[in-house]
């Protein structure tokens, strides 16, 4: 399976079978846990098993059914670039479980950080999880509401970005796997700026969780269009030659 297949295929499952993910694939997200730790200077880490962060009655751990694995983003809180750099390697190893079979769904705060076994130190901060796993055959009726009434207000590609001239293909290309990225409650808050051949990406607030969808949208358009994108709000992209 490719990067763009799998963009095509990934979906937030909420509904896991609670069973162990086979060694073999734990072996596969830590070697590029390791290489995205180094790239970004970031603490991201696998847990085995963490149920107990969502075993409770608040904040909603209802949503979520037979967790035992999942992927804490941590990195250092004076890093102005945490959270999209968090957005941005986590939909890399989000894509990459796809790719394995895996279930996976981005949560930000409806589990309980006191359980959480993950090491963060003093000048670390614990940003949100990424839930993965070996996710159940079906959604079951909750799991199925919950992604009908996110998805219910997608938006139209023409919605996302601005030009001010005619798009290139390639330009085209990242915008539709932009439309497929996951974001919080599926508000997209991504906005995308073709203008005198140069493309830029921003959110209208950095002190929310939207720094994190700026890097998630980053990582599907550089997927698809063949490029890289410069940290930061308004960061701009290079295309490959």
């Amino acid at each position: 399976m490719t990067d763009l297949e799998a963009i095509e295929k990934r979906q937030s499952r909420r509904g896991y079978q609670g069973t162990p993910i086979a060694a073999a694939r734990i072996k596969q997200l830590q070697v590029l846990i390791e290489q995205y730790n180094k790239s970004g200077n970031l603490t991201l880490q696998f847990i085995e098993d963490g149920r107990e962060a969502f075993q409770g009655f608040n904040l909603g751990y209802g949503m979520f059914s037979g967790v035992r694995s999942y992927l804490a983003m941590v990195g250092k809180t004076a890093d102005l670039h945490l959270k999209e750099k968090v957005g941005y390697y986590g939909e890399l190893l989000v894509l990459e479980s796809t790719k394995f079979g895996l279930g996976t769904c981005w949560v930000g705060g409806t589990f309980n950080r006191n359980h959480c076994p993950c090491k963060v130190n003093e000048d670390e901060t614990l940003v949100c999880l990424i839930t993965v796993g070996n996710a159940n055959e079906k959604k079951g009726f909750r799991e199925n509401a919950i992604y009908k009434l996110a998805h219910r207000g997608t938006k139209s590609l023409e919605q996302l970005y601005s030009s001010d001239a005619p798009t290139p293909d390639w330009f085209l290309e990242g915008m539709k796997a932009v439309q497929k990225a996951p974001s919080a409650i599926n508000q997209q808050p991504v906005y995308f700026t073709f203008k005198k051949d140069t493309v830029t990406a921003e959110v209208k607030h950095t002190d929310n969780h939207q720094p994190i969808d700026l890097g998630i949208a980053k990582a599907h358009f550089e997927i698809a269009a063949g490029g890289k994108f410069e940290l930061g709000n308004q960061g701009s992209f290079k295309k490959n030659i």
